[in-house]
C-alpha cells in the first residue's frame, strides 16, 4: 500500500499527535459508535475492504480483544501478527519488516517495549501506524480514561467533553515513571487537566517526558510528591497501575517494599473529592497497588474504562483511516 500523496499518512504514536479540536471529534465518535453499536450502518464502516495488522510483542487481553473486534466492527480484516512468529524474531530488521507490511496492509497497531520501534515503523512505513502500547506512552488509554470521565463530567453531553475536563484534578499513585504516568503527564498538558503524581523517591518522571513537553509547546500541569495524600487531596480521580510491569519481574522484591505506602486504599480516598473516581487501565492486583475495598467500591469504574477502550480506539483508527486503493 503506498503512500498517495493527495492523502497525506497520519499516525497516533503519542497524545500530542491529534489537536484538541481533532480529540473532541474522536470522543463524538467514539459516543455515537457506543451509542450504535447495536445496530452498525454500512455508513461508518471505514475499513471497509482493508486489512489492519495488529503487532504485538507482549501480552495482552483487553488491548488484543478490543482492537482485534474493533477493526472488525469498522468493516476491516484484523490480521494478527504475534511478534515470536515473525522472521523478526530471527534478526529481520525492523525496517525491513515496516517496508514489507506496507505492502499488505492498510494500517499497523503494534503493541511493545522501544517507543522507537513505533517512531522507526512510522518513518519508513507507508500506512498508518497506532501506538497500542510501548513503555514510554500508553495513548489510546488515556484518551480512554479522559473519555470515561468527560461522559459523566459532561452529563453524556459530547460537545461539552473536553469542556468538562478542564481544571479538573487527577491524582496517579505508585511508579509514576511508568508509560501510564508519562501519558497522563502529556495528555493533561493538552487538555488543561491537572495532574499530581505521588511515588518513592527514584520513581519521579524522568527527564525524557519533560523533554517531550518542551517539543510540543505545552506548559506542565503537573507535580510530583513523596507524600500520597497531598497527591490525593481534592482529587476527582485517583488512579493507579500495577507495581510490577511486564519485563521488571526481577526487582519485584525491592518494587513491592518500595511502593506499600502509595496502595489505593479506603483512607486515601476518603482525602479526594467527595464522589472522586478510581480507575485503573487492569489487570489489577488487588491487596498490592489497589485495595479490594476500593477495586470493588461504587467509586471504580475500572470496567467502563475497560468497555470504552473499544469505542475510543475505534474512533482513533476512523481518524487515521485512509480510502483504500481501488
Amino acid at each position: 500500500m503506498k503512500s498517495d500523496a493527495t492523502c497525506p499518512v497520519r499516525h497516533f504514536l503519542k497524545e500530542t499527535d491529534f489537536t484538541p479540536v481533532e480529540i473532541q471529534s474522536v470522543f463524538a465518535t467514539a459516543s455515537e459508535m457506543k451509542a450504535r453499536r447495536g445496530a452498525p450502518s454500512p455508513a461508518r464502516l471505514p475499513l471497509a475492504r482493508q486489512s489492519w495488522g495488529l503487532l504485538f510483542f507482549k501480552k495482552s487481553t483487553r488491548t488484543r480483544v478490543s482492537f482485534q473486534v474493533g477493526v472488525h466492527e469498522l468493516g476491516g480484516q484484523p490480521v494478527m501478527l504475534n511478534a515470536d512468529e515473525l522472521q523478526l524474531s530471527r534478526g529481520e530488521t525492523t525496517a525491513d519488516t515496516a517496508r514489507v507490511l506496507s505492502r499488505y496492509l492498510h494500517g499497523l497497531v503494534i503493541r511493545c517495549y522501544e517507543h522507537g520501534l513505533l517512531e522507526e515503523v512510522a518513518q519508513l512505513g507507508t500506512v498508518p501506524v497506532v501506538n497500542a502500547l510501548s513503555d514510554y506512552l500508553h495513548p489510546c488509554q488515556i484518551y480512554t480514561d479522559f473519555f470515561t470521565l468527560a461522559e459523566r463530567w459532561s452529563n453524556a453531553t459530547p460537545a461539552r467533553h473536553l469542556e468538562s475536563l478542564k481544571g479538573r484534578k487527577i491524582a496517579f499513585l505508585g511508579d509514576t515513571a511508568c508509560n501510564m504516568a508519562n501519558s497522563l503527564i502529556l495528555g493533561g498538558a493538552l487538555l488543561g487537566v491537572q495532574v499530581a503524581l505521588a511515588g518513592p523517591s527514584g520513581y519521579e518522571p524522568a527527564a525524557g517526558i519533560r523533554a517531550q513537553l518542551q517539543r510540543d509547546g505545552l506548559a506542565p500541569t503537573w507535580h510530583f510528591t513523596q507524600d500520597p495524600v497531598e497527591a490525593v487531596r481534592g482529587a476527582d480521580m485517583v488512579c493507579t497501575d500495577v507495581w510490577v510491569s511486564m519485563g521488571m519481574e526481577s526487582e519485584k522484591a525491592a518494587r513491592l517494599s518500595q511502593m506499600q505506602p502509595y496502595q489505593v486504599n479506603a483512607p486515601l480516598m476518603r482525602a479526594a473529592r467527595p464522589g472522586a473516581y478510581f480507575m485503573h487501565c487492569l489487570p489489577a492486583h488487588a491487596g498490592e497497588e489497589v485495595a479490594e475495598e476500593v477495586l470493588e467500591s461504587p467509586a471504580s469504574i475500572v470496567f467502563d474504562q475497560a468497555e470504552n477502550r473499544l469505542h475510543v480506539q475505534k474512533a482513533i483508527l476512523a481518524h487515521l483511516a485512509r480510502p483504500p486503493a481501488v
